[in-house]
């Protein structure tokens, strides 16, 4: 007999949208918005087991991005952003160093392709720590210890679930936990508001953990009413138009452009280039900076193909707000940007 499904949230945060029930649950998944989306073996066996037709095009693109230091950056108070490929960022802002998504070594099925914009050891300094989900392209144990041990006051803020996971890595870490469309407690000196938002995707690590660890966005509000929205892994969906709706036009984006291919299996986990630009429009995003491409090969697209594909709808003039495409380290001034 099926469970009755739930809904829950964070009851020590509030929400922000009115009359949201919480997150739905069935048994111990959390469901993508309203259904329960679980991915199939069959279909990863399905795309192990075909050939991919850009197979030639993929092997001849040794594109990789470019690397510039940033350690002077980590040194310095200045604000900036500072992109360390995929999903990791770097942000400095109202006096606080944050980083997004943390994946700073390879691992077993993830080799960077490009090195890390500075030493290891020079990430120190670092406030609060945000995880967006649990895929392990975006939450990597050895790096989270890393950080946990070079930052002894750091904070997490992750969705519901996280704390779990991320204890087991880092036994003592205070992480906050919070469902969709929850506001995050930073204290009463908050230097910006945080809240946790929708996207459309799923979790697992392991085989038998599948959805037990929601997934989503940050999106930051600084005093001034600036907003930057970190949309961690997604699909397409409707949560782009509502977020909107809650918040207005958002200032700067950070969107996924990569791993779409093949569509069968990636469509309902990640936006291709095209999406993204949909889906930044939607935001009315003012400044856009694309992610999650170039850093691991994951997908069946040539490595360079995302960012030009991007590009071009930009050069068309289909791209809403600004595109900036910065390189691995390179101090993004986004406090200048109007």
């Amino acid at each position: 007999m099926a469970s009755a499904p739930r809904f829950v949230h964070n009851p020590q945060l509030p929400i922000i949208k009115p009359n949201y029930p919480g997150n739905k649950m069935i048994g111990r998944e959390y469901c993508n918005g309203e259904e329960l989306y679980e991915p199939s073996f069959g279909t990863v066996l399905k795309w192990q087991l075909s050939k991919n037709p850009q197979k030639e095009e993929k092997k001849a693109d040794t594109w990789v991005p470019e690397v510039v230091d940033c350690t002077e950056f980590l040194r310095s108070p200045d604000e900036g952003l500072v992109w360390l490929g995929h999903a990791s960022f770097l942000l400095r802002v109202a006096g606080k160093l944050l980083i997004f998504d943390p994946v700073l070594v390879s691992s077993l099925g993830l080799r960077r392709r490009h090195a890390l914009p500075c030493p290891v050891e020079q990430l120190t300094g670092l406030d609060y720590l945000l995880l967006s989900h649990g895929h392990r392209d975006h939450l990597d144990e050895k790096s989270v210890r890393l950080l946990a041990r070079q930052n002894p006051g750091l904070r997490a803020f992750g969705p519901l679930g996280m704390a779990s996971l991320a204890g087991r890595m880092v036994p003592g870490l205070p992480v906050q936990e919070a469902g969709w469309w929850q506001q995050f407690d930073l204290g009463p000196a908050a230097p910006f508001e945080l809240f946790y938002l929708p996207a459309s995707h799923w979790h697992r690590r392991g085989l038998f953990d599948l959805n037990t660890v929601l997934w989503g966005s940050f999106l930051l509000r600084l005093p001034d009413g600036r907003t930057i929205y970190f949309a961690g892994d997604t699909a397409m969906a409707g949560h782009f138009e509502e977020i909107e709706r809650q918040f207005g036009p958002l200032d700067i984006v950070l969107m996924p452009i990569g791993a779409y291919k093949p569509p069968y299996m990636m469509q309902l986990s990640h936006v291709n280039p095209h999406e993204a630009a949909k889906a930044v429009n939607l935001l009315r995003a003012g400044h856009i900076v694309p992610m999650h491409y170039g850093t691991f090969d994951l997908s069946d697209e040539p490595a360079s193909e995302p960012l030009r594909e991007l590009q071009l709808v930009a050069n068309g003039g289909m791209l809403r707000g600004e595109l900036h495409a910065p390189t691995v380290g390179e101090v993004v001034r986004w406090q200048d940007w109007e």
